[in-house]
């Protein structure tokens, strides 16, 4: 959520109150304490607005080194640190690369790869280090509460144990469509405005950073997440979006059929950023026959723009999930890790 007219330290307590506490007490406690704290907010403020966001500060402190501690410490660790805070949230972004967010692709991926017949051609826009673009190289566990649908791989004889698959576990709601067996996917490529490098330490560093402290898991399946991109990295160019999705279309095979998909992106676009993309998205489905999958949050569905994307929806289930589109659809409510997938 922008902060827009409330302020930033209604931004902060709308994340230690409404995103964080489910996921990462520690984060909830510091959003709440920076909320209540007028020199940090003070301090804030005199960044850039698209730097404000809770994450980002907090993942710059995790960044250098800030432990799992009472806000107190916290706070004396960030003025401590204030300088280096601030060089990295003016450098950096929130780039989370979640390959768990597969989980919610990856039935409609299998969908749109059955109803053509045809292998897949993945561009993520918005992909950070490329890890969403692996759907069909990691394993997956749907638990609708009476069973526990897996899905593996293909076995790959030259890997190690240590590059051994992530299972992505996912628990499911409502007639998903979950496939026998994962989709071919032939083409993989992304765009970022700053593309994150699976072999540099930094950018893998600035990775694991942005994970919530008390999710180890995530961070273990970030990192085999990395070693099975590293193995084929896929091809990532930098540049807007709007810019670079016609041209990075025009490369994919033509006789795969065209997937473009992104999560968490849109609401880092105003209204007319959107809507030229959705133009874009109407023109390669026209002449190229290329299919949507939209994974956002429900801020995009109400932007301070008085914008939104579908708005038919309740506000008060999409709060804290994101709600999956499929060529403009609404198909799913997800888990904006890709922990719970509710079908519609």
């Amino acid at each position: 959520m922008g902060a827009g007219n409330a302020g930033t330290a209604d931004w902060y307590r709308n994340f230690g109150t409404v995103d964080a506490p489910a996921s990462s007490p520690c984060y909830a406690e510091w959003s709440l304490g920076i909320a209540g704290d007028p020199e940090l907010i003070s301090r804030i403020e005199q960044w850039p607005h698209n730097k404000r966001q809770p994450l980002l500060i907090l993942a710059a402190a995790r960044f250098l080194g800030a432990g799992i501690t009472p806000y107190r410490e916290f706070r004396e660790f960030l003025l401590a640190h204030w300088d280096e805070v601030s060089r990295i949230v003016l450098s950096r972004a929130t780039q989370t690369n979640e390959a768990g967010r597969c989980t919610t692709l990856l039935p409609s991926l299998a969908v749109i790869a059955g109803s053509t017949g045809r292998p897949l051609a993945l561009i993520e826009v918005g992909a950070s280090a490329g890890l969403a673009l692996f759907p069909d190289k990691y394993a997956y566990e749907y638990d609708d509460g009476a069973s526990v649908t897996r899905l593996v791989p293909q076995p790959d004889g030259a890997r190690s144990a240590a590059e051994e698959p992530p299972v992505l576990r996912c628990t499911v709601e409502g007639a998903v469509p979950l496939p026998a067996e994962l989709p071919h996917v032939v083409w993989r490529a992304g765009i970022d405005l700053n593309p994150l490098d699976i072999n540099d330490p930094d950018d893998v560093a600035w990775l694991e950073a942005l994970i919530w402290p008390e999710q180890d898991f995530r961070r273990e399946r970030l990192r085999r997440a990395i070693a099975i991109a590293q193995q084929d990295p896929p091809l990532l160019v930098a540049g807007d979006l709007n810019e670079q999705l016609v041209s990075l279309a025009d490369q994919a095979p033509p006789d795969a059929t065209l997937v473009v998909f992104h999560s968490a992106v849109m609401a880092y676009l105003d209204a007319s950023q959107r809507e030229a993309f959705r133009a874009t998205i109407g023109t390669l489905a026209a002449e190229r026959g290329c299919h949507w999958l939209s994974n956002e949050g429900h801020t995009v569905l109400a932007q301070a723009d008085g914008s939104v994307v579908v708005p038919e929806m309740d506000d008060s289930r999409l709060q804290g999930r994101f709600l999956l589109l499929q060529d403009g659809v609404p198909v799913a409510i997800a888990g904006p890790h890709g922990q719970t997938l509710e079908w519609l």
